[in-house]
């Protein structure tokens, strides 16, 4: 299976960084009462907690073989109608005002920018996909070439300012 486009969705370092602080701290205010072996077991267990969430969050997004796989979802290329990259602004309105409650949504906070992918499958009530990406252009421009040909020209539009 050869990728045209892989994205991992890492946490930020900030994401890492804080809680570390916060559990470190955990570990000593347990640790001074009852003991070093109380605090090192109590930031153990919230470290280990931690980066077990923060790994867990991780998504992928790839392309390859006529399939988007987004997190644990996977989608046909063959019902994807359009695709277009949204810059922040456009993002942050699809991910609200604009949002349609039966969309698939990949959601991670810490990345601003997201694509839109429309559908157009008559047994799936899903109106769109909504991925966030640190790299929008890239990812639409991966999946405009697989697309079946669409009635209009332009499939591939940067930035959105149409919501």
């Amino acid at each position: 299976m050869s990728d045209a486009y892989r994205e991992r969705l890492w946490a930020p370092f900030g994401w890492w960084a804080v809680p570390t602080v916060l559990v470190s701290t955990a570990g000593v205010a347990v640790g001074y009462p009852l003991g070093l072996a109380a605090g090192a077991a109590t930031f153990a267990l919230l470290e280990g907690l931690t980066i077990w969430l923060l790994l867990s969050a991780a998504a992928v997004i790839r392309v390859a073989d006529g399939i988007l796989l987004a997190g644990r979802a996977h989608l046909p290329l063959t019902v994807v109608s359009d695709v277009r990259a949204l810059d922040a602004g456009a993002a942050a309105r699809l991910r609200g005002v604009d949002a349609d409650a039966r969309a698939y949504l990949l959601l991670r906070p810490w990345v601003q920018a997201a694509v839109r992918v429309d559908l157009d499958d008559p047994a799936d009530p899903t109106p769109y996909w909504y991925l966030s990406t640190r790299r929008p252009d890239e990812l639409a421009a991966a999946l405009a070439p697989l697309l079946r040909p669409a009635a209009d020209p332009d499939v591939l539009r940067r930035p959105d300012t149409a919501g």
